[in-house]
């Protein structure tokens, strides 16, 4: 190789002024090498710039050329492709679960000391490169990337095609490249749009799991999805049965607790689909420690000695030792003070505070890093408050209410106060209005007497006429009567 750099031609300087005719007799395959500025070289001669090669150089030069070029391309002309492993093919273990396996290449030597490569394309994007740029890089994982084993155990993405594909290499040996890539791919069923999405896995104190998910949105509305899961230690799946729907989102709760003495935890395959064809089903793996979220911390008891508030709760049952920790919020009244501390143990105290003022407390627990990979946090505890704290508010309104209710009921004494006065204290009569009503209900009464009289005598003259003329009028008739009598 380092002969053939040292053969490799230099263009033709533009000041070198060889017409055309000339520079193809004397470089029949190219421009004329340049001389260079007084370096010299196995092509060169060994003549000052501007002098002209004699005409056997340049052969020589092609000669010398040839022989690097065969010398550096000979090992890899002279390599074996190896065959490629066969009957790749897979077997579902569990549910959401594959195990892809394949047989060494036909015809190979003892000597060759096979490993194999493989690798999981979803929608044209290899996954072990799409780790790797998630996750930092790990030189472990790269010494992994070759392997003796004739068999992988991955997960199943039912929703999108997978392809999985193999190859094979001797190792530590120069004499044979790497095997051609051998493929095999596993289809999704049903139709595009009707899978489950948004699947999302909480895993509650350590007892039991809740699911939730949203319907796909090609799926129609009497889709009845169906949860199974499957974990390592379990000899069958798993139906979830205890479901639920709120407001478009289906939800299924199941029991899952392991030993209290496990170190490690197996991931939980979950899986979603309907009993229809139609309907694509969706497979998911999670890792259970990265779902734990701890209970609400209860009974939280405050007490207060001297300048001290102490504070105390219940610890949570289904954890570890030393697996959780706690935060405790408080606040004298004023939200934009709040303070949060943590603490290892299920109490704490809180020295120095004010007797004055009224504290306010809520705690919460957290998984410790070292058990558990969650990031989720319980809900916060039911506040308690300890101590008093003067509202300035209620005073304010004391201070108005107070004048007003006294001005109000000044007002209403003050009527009824003169209504009583009358009632107690009567006024007493003034004898001049004595007399003169007196007098003037004693001529007011001759006056109607005077006309009572006058209306009688009128009364008396008028039926004294009527008699007298009642008496005339029968006089004659006596006296006739008396002459005929007669």
């Amino acid at each position: 190789v380092a002969g053939a750099d040292r053969c490799r031609r230099p263009p033709l300087p533009a000041g070198l002024g060889l017409p055309g005719r000339a520079a193809s007799r004397l470089f029949p395959s190219g421009p004329a090498p340049a001389t260079g500025s007084g370096s010299e070289g196995p092509c060169s001669g060994g003549r000052d710039a501007g002098a002209m090669d004699p005409p056997g150089a340049p052969l020589r030069c092609r000669l010398l050329l040839a022989v690097c070029w065969v010398v550096a391309a000979g090992p890899a002309a002279g390599a074996k492709v190896l065959p490629p492993p066969s009957n790749l093919g897979y077997t579902f273990i569990q549910i959401c679960t594959l195990n892809w396996t394949w047989n060494p290449p036909e015809n190979i030597s003892s000597s060759c000391d096979l490993e194999y490569s493989s690798d999981i394309v979803i929608d044209k994007v290899p996954q072990d490169k799409r780790l790797s740029k998630t996750y930092p890089p790990s030189p472990i994982k790269d010494a992994q990337e070759w392997s003796k084993s004739r068999f992988r155990v991955t997960d199943i993405f039912l929703n999108e095609e997978m392809r999985f594909k193999v190859r094979s290499e001797c190792k530590y040996d120069n004499a044979s490249e790497p095997s051609r890539w051998v493929e095999t791919s596993l289809k999704p069923e049903g139709i595009p749009g009707t899978a489950a999405v948004d699947l999302s896995c909480v895993w509650h104190n350590l007892e039991y799991m809740i699911c939730t998910w949203r319907p796909g949105e090609n799926a129609s509305s009497d889709t009845n999805y169906t949860l199974f899961y499957w974990f390592d230690g379990l000899k069958n799946r798993k139906k979830c049965s205890n479901y639920s729907m709120h407001q478009g989102i289906f939800g299924c709760m199941f029991n899952l607790s392991f030993p209290k003495v496990t170190n490690t935890y197996p991931a939980i395959s979950i899986l979603i689909r309907d009993d229809s064809e139609e309907i694509r089903p969706v497979c998911a793996s999670e890792n259970p420690t990265t779902l734990v979220k701890p209970a609400t911390p209860r009974q939280v008891k405050l007490s207060k000695i001297n300048d001290e508030i102490y504070v105390e709760w219940s610890e949570s049952d289904t954890f570890p030792e030393n697996c959780l920790f706690y935060e405790v919020e408080y606040h004298n009244g004023d939200l934009d003070t709040a303070q949060i501390i943590k603490v290892e143990n299920n109490y704490t105290s809180i020295p120095s505070v004010d007797p004055n003022s009224k504290y306010i407390f809520k705690v919460r627990a957290k998984p410790k890093p070292e058990c558990y990979s969650s990031k989720l946090c319980s809900d916060w505890s039911e506040e308690k408050s300890i101590g008093e704290k003067t509202d300035s508010t209620f005073y304010f309104v004391l201070i108005i209410t107070i004048p007003l209710i006294v001005a109000v009921s000044t007002i209403i004494l003050l009527v009824y106060l003169k209504r009583l006065k009358i009632l107690i204290l009567p006024p007493i009569p003034d004898p001049r209005e004595i007399l003169k009503r007196m007098f003037g209900e004693q001529n007011e009464d001759s006056q109607i007497c005077a006309k009572d009289d006058s209306v009688n005598a009128y009364d008396r003259l008028t039926k004294e006429e009527e008699i007298h003329s009642l008496i005339l009028t029968e006089t004659p008739e006596c006296a006739n009567s008396e002459k005929e009598n007669r």
